[in-house]
């Protein structure tokens, strides 16, 4: 039977049909088969997405258990340009509700919406009151997103310390350390991320995320820092700066034993909360007491007088020629400080009167050889070691380098820049007993669910022999009883101390100004110093009414009456002074400026150094303490020195421990009536039984009576008369 046209029309698409359908199957044999490992690779980049699960950072806290830092929850906001409907009403909503720059965002908006993108970051991290403000606009495009933000519970408190945190980038999905301890610590803190699977629908919401591998959250930090001390540091700081018109201001105090900071304040400072925006400037944000040198003016003596101890013949009674308070060095002729014309003093009255004539005096006996060798072993010119970064060596020029009037430069405090934690490092030489001990902040290291782990304390490093530590602070302790620095006698406590106040070197002008850097170095109690604080302000101004002993001495007052009374130190003066005390009359005793200029100008933030304090006179003719003490007798008695007396400043081997301390409770009270006042120390030398004189003569009474126990803590009262 023949076809009809229809019958052949219909075959033909009957085969078209088979051929369309034989290329269907054969492209989805070829997709599902050859293609299989390739689309779906294709297909799960498009449905899932690896990401990153923040670890919780580890919390910061203070010896006490206080938190100063700790991570919560927080939220951030971003959206789905391909879905904002008007990128220019999305920007004016967005920008005044989270407080951001309208033209950037809508520049941001408009960028990744014209690439097809559908996420952009608009705000990390914002607070609840942002995130509820938002999320009651309903807005369809706005999404938001759980993260953790760092939260600083003690805001401005030991900021400086503490350091911050940040993001690297916008897109980065972990904060890291900016500043303090949070920088230095970064890795133990924060911890190791997790990694976790997201599911997105077609129009990329994540719906489910699947855990792959669980964070592990970052280590906690207990540092050497009290809270309650560090408060008053910093206000006491605050209060000595704006009465001052001083510019900056810095304070460290630490244990002279361990190297434990147990306060470390700046001011200006800043809250760690408060994060800068483009463009802001950083003030408050520089830790100055690392960082920043600064010519340290009469401070430095202590090292001059401590290398002349062990280089040279001079002892504490050795008379220095003063030269009515002029010398000529190198054809140069320098003068003393204004209004001082000291003749000549023992060495322990130069420190005491801080004469800059007999410092030079004494720093040309002991030579720039020496000079520079023991101005390196108290550590200046390079590093501590603290744990905080951007920490400056300050500037120490080699020997070479130096001029033929860089030694009465050096001995008085200038052409060398110092950091406040170099100073303290120097000062806790002099009261640990010779030992140069490395500062430090970080007590403990604990991992989530381990027990805390002490970070070992790194070997101290002897820089004087012990007798000369002794007799340096015997010298510090009368430049606090009858020098420079009577603001820093302590109510109950003796102390020791030096003050400084240095010029500082205006670069423009090329010249010194009478603006200075006012410092005040000093321990106590003296007999077993507990406590040692550095304290410095910079650009003090008023002559004499900025120098050290006016504005710092008063610091180092405050915050040891504080620390010592934290720290619990048994008292080892009187509760109230001798009678006729109140109605002792003051006088002045002059200057601590140590003069400038004597070389090239300095490379740094300058210095020079005055101060002024007073005598308080006894109605009997005896020049006392505030304790009530005579001028001519301190209250630190030598004992017996391991190693003995010969035992050289190089002899690392030397045990360190707190020299001086009281004898243990049940020692008997000898017999001093009758004795010469130089009979009675040479027997306290010998017995290491702490004794406190009054007036001149023979022993005539004590307290406690001969055969008693002396409780721990406590001193033998031993009144002197003819």
């Amino acid at each position: 039977m023949l076809e009809t046209q229809s019958t052949q029309r219909l075959k033909w698409l009957l085969w078209l049909m088979l051929l369309w359908v034989a290329a269907i199957v054969g492209r989805l044999a070829f997709l599902q088969v050859a293609k299989h490992d390739e689309l779906l690779r294709l297909a799960q980049s498009q449905q899932q997405k690896t990401i990153a699960i923040e670890a919780t950072r580890g919390s910061i806290f203070d010896r006490t258990g206080q938190p100063l830092a700790k991570t919560l929850p927080a939220e951030s906001i971003c959206v789905n340009p391909s879905k904002v409907p008007d990128v220019a009403v999305a920007a004016d909503i967005l920008s005044r509700v989270l407080d951001l720059d309208r033209k950037e965002l809508f520049d941001h908006i408009q960028s990744a919406k014209q690439h097809k993108s559908g996420f952009l970051w608009v705000k990390r991290k914002v607070d609840p009151e942002d995130a509820t403000r938002v999320r009651s606009l309903n807005l369809d495009y706005v999404e938001f997103r759980p993260e953790t933000r760092r939260f600083y519970p003690r805001g401005q408190m030991a900021a400086h310390v503490v350091g911050t945190t940040g993001m690297s980038s916008a897109e980065a999905a972990v904060e890291r350390g900016t500043g303090g301890i949070e920088q230095s610590f970064d890795d133990d803190l924060a911890g190791q991320p997790g990694e976790g699977r997201a599911y997105n629908d077609v129009r990329q919401k994540t719906y489910d995320v699947l855990v792959t591998r669980q964070p592990e959250p970052g280590t906690n930090l207990t540092l050497t820092i009290d809270s309650n001390l560090q408060y008053d540091a910093e206000r006491a700081l605050e209060d000595a700066v704006k009465k001052s018109n001083a510019h900056t201001g810095s304070l460290v105090a630490m244990n002279p034993y361990t190297g434990e900071i147990l306060a470390l304040a700046n001011y200006p400072t800043f809250d760690p909360n408060v994060t800068l925006k483009p463009g802001q400037p950083a003030i408050g944000r520089s830790n100055l007491a690392v960082t920043t040198p600064f010519e340290p003016g009469s401070v430095f003596k202590v090292i001059t007088l401590s290398a002349a101890l062990e280089t040279t013949q001079l002892t504490p009674d050795s008379m220095i020629n003063c030269g009515n308070g002029t010398l000529t060095l190198f054809g140069r002729v320098i003068h003393d400080a204004p209004n001082e014309r000291f003749g000549s003093l023992s060495m322990a009255d130069v420190l005491a009167h801080s004469s800059n004539i007999g410092a030079i005096n004494i720093g040309l006996k002991v030579g720039k050889e020496n000079m520079y060798e023991y101005v390196r072993r108290f550590g200046f010119g390079r590093k501590t070691g603290i744990d905080l970064p951007g920490e400056s060596p300050g500037i120490l020029r080699r020997l070479q380098s130096w001029e033929a009037t860089s030694i009465g430069s050096v001995a008085m405090g200038h052409e060398v820049g110092a950091t406040s934690i170099q100073l303290a490092q120097a000062g806790a030489v002099v009261a640990n007993g010779g030992m140069l001990v490395k500062p430090r902040l970080v007590l403990t290291r604990q991992k989530p669910g381990a027990a805390a782990e002490p970070l070992a304390q790194e070997k101290s490093q002897r820089v004087i022999a012990p007798e000369t530590a002794i007799k340096m602070r015997q010298m510090m302790e009368g430049v606090v009883l009858r020098g420079t620095g009577k603001k820093a006698i302590l109510h109950g406590y003796t102390s020791g101390g030096k003050t400084g106040s240095a010029q500082i070197y205006d670069f423009k002008t090329r010249a010194y100004t009478h603006s200075y850097n006012a410092s005040f170095v000093g321990f106590a109690p003296v007999a077993n110093p507990q406590i040692v604080i550095a304290v410095t302000l910079i650009g003090t101004s008023g002559a004499a009414a900025g120098y050290g002993g006016a504005t710092a001495a008063p610091v180092f007052h405050d915050v040891a009456t504080s620390a010592l009374r934290m720290l619990d130190v048994p008292k080892d003066l009187p509760e109230s002074p001798l009678p006729g005390l109140a109605n002792s009359k003051v006088k002045e005793v002059g200057s601590d400026l140590a003069i400038a200029g004597l070389g090239a100008p300095p490379e740094l933030l300058p210095g020079a150094s005055v101060t002024s304090s007073s005598d308080i006179t006894h109605p009997a003719g005896a020049v006392l303490s505030a304790a009530g003490r005579s001028q001519g007798v301190s209250s630190v008695t030598q004992p017996s020195i391991q190693g003995g007396l010969s035992a050289s400043a190089n002899d690392a081997s030397l045990d360190r421990r707190p020299f001086l301390s009281a004898r243990a409770a049940g020692s008997k009270v000898p017999d001093f009536r009758g004795m010469t006042l130089s009979t009675v120390l040479e027997e306290s030398a010998a017995t290491g039984l702490p004794v406190e004189v009054m007036g001149s003569g023979l022993a005539r009474n004590q307290d406690p009576p001969p055969g008693s126990l002396l409780p721990p803590g406590t001193r033998v009262r031993v009144q002197f008369a003819r």
